[in-house]
C-alpha cells in the first residue's frame, strides 16, 4: 500500500469520525432541546391548569355572590309584591265592607221609609199599602172535611194554621194567593193546647210573613185579619184591638172586633208593619165583633219548638 492510499484511507476515516461526532453532537443537542421543550410544555400546562383553576374559583365565587344577590333581590321583590297584594286586598276588603255597609244602611233606611209610608197610610185608615204584600203569604187550607186559612212563615215551605182546621182530615191541600195548589205531605207537628199546627209544602219562590211582638200591641190599635172567610178567597178585614185575655189553658189571646168567620181560622192577624201579631182562632157565638186570635208570642214559641223537633228528627 503506497503512501497516497494510506492518506486517502486516513482522510476517509477522519471524515467518518468527524461526521459521527457531529451527528452525535447534534443528536445530543436535539435531545437536550426536546427535553427542555417537554419541560416547558409541562410547566406551561401546569401554569395553565393553575390559572384555569384560579379563574374557575373566581368565577364560582362571583357566580355565588351574584346568585346570593339575585336571590336576595328576588326575595325582596317577592316580599314587596306580597306586601302590595296584602295592602291591596285590605283596601279592596275595606272598600267592599264599606259598600256592604252603605247598601245595608241604604236598605234599612229604604225599608224604614217604606214602613213609615205604610204607617202614614194606615193611620189614615188605608191598609192598602200592605195588603198585597200580606196576601202573598196567606194560604187557603182545604181538607176533605172543610176549609180554613194559614200563613207562610218560612220560605222552606212551613205554614202555620189551627189544629182544628186539619183535625181528622185524610187529605190537605194548600192554595197560595197566586193560585197554585200544593198537596201537604207532611204535618210537621202541632200544639193541641195552643191549637197551633205546622204544615210543610214542597214549593219554590214562597214569600213568608214575619212574627211581630204581640206584647207591643195597644188597645185601640188597628189590625187586619187575612184569610178565606165563608170560602171567599183571600179577604182582609179591618178592626181594632179590643182587649187582651188569658184563657184557662194559660194561652194569651188578642180580642178584636174583627169578625172571625168560618174559613178565617188559622189566618194571620196583621199589624200596621205587615207582621203577624196573632193567628185568628175563634169568635164567641151569637156575638158580632167579638173575635179572638192567639197572640204571636204564643204562636212563635210553639212553632219554633215544633219546627226544631221536626228538623232534629230529620237529621237522625
Amino acid at each position: 500500500m503506497n503512501k497516497k492510499t494510506k492518506n486517502i484511507i486516513f482522510i476517509t476515516v477522519l471524515i467518518l469520525i468527524l461526521t459521527s461526532g457531529v451527528v452525535l453532537y447534534f443528536n445530543y443537542q436535539l435531545n437536550i432541546i426536546q427535553k427542555d421543550y417537554e419541560s416547558k410544555i409541562i410547566g406551561l400546562r401546569q401554569d395553565t391548569a393553575t390559572s384555569l383553576k384560579v379563574i374557575k374559583n373566581g368565577l364560582e365565587n362571583q357566580m355565588e355572590i351574584l346568585s346570593l344577590n339575585l336571590t336576595s333581590q328576588i326575595d325582596h321583590v317577592d316580599e314587596s309584591l306580597k306586601s302590595f297584594k296584602t295592602q291591596n286586598q285590605k283596601q279592596i276588603d275595606a272598600l267592599s265592607n264599606l259598600i256592604d255597609q252603605i247598601e245595608h244602611q241604604s236598605s234599612i233606611k229604604l225599608n224604614e221609609l217604606k214602613n213609615e209610608l205604610k204607617d202614614i197610610r194606615i193611620q189614615s185608615a188605608d191598609f192598602s199599602a200592605i195588603v198585597d204584600d200580606v196576601l202573598r203569604s196567606v194560604v187557603s187550607v182545604r181538607t176533605n172535611l172543610g176549609q180554613g186559612s194559614g200563613a207562610i212563615i218560612d220560605t222552606k215551605g212551613y205554614v202555620v194554621t189551627n189544629v182544628h182546621v186539619i183535625s181528622g182530615a185524610s187529605s190537605i191541600k194548600v192554595t197560595t194567593y197566586s193560585g197554585k195548589t200544593y198537596t201537604v205531605d207532611t204535618v210537621v207537628g202541632y200544639d193541641n193546647n195552643a191549637d197551633i199546627a205546622v204544615l210543610k209544602v214542597d214549593a219554590l219562590d214562597l214569600e213568608a210573613l214575619k212574627f211581630g211582638d204581640s206584647s207591643a200591641l195597644k188597645v185601640g190599635e188597628k189590625v187586619i185579619a187575612a184569610g178565606n172567610p165563608a170560602g171567599l178567597s183571600f179577604t182582609v178585614t179591618e178592626g181594632i184591638v179590643s182587649a187582651f185575655r188569658t184563657a184557662q189553658n194559660n194561652i194569651d189571646y188578642i180580642q178584636t172586633d174583627v169578625p172571625i168567620n168560618p174559613g178565617n181560622s188559622g189566618g194571620p192577624l196583621i199589624n200596621s208593619r205587615g207582621e203577624i201579631v196573632g193567628i185568628n182562632n175563634f169568635k164567641v157565638g151569637g156575638f158580632e165583633g167579638l173575635g179572638f186570635a192567639i197572640s204571636s208570642n204564643e204562636v212563635k214559641s210553639s212553632v219554633s219548638k215544633i219546627i226544631s223537633d221536626y228538623e232534629s228528627s230529620q237529621k237522625q
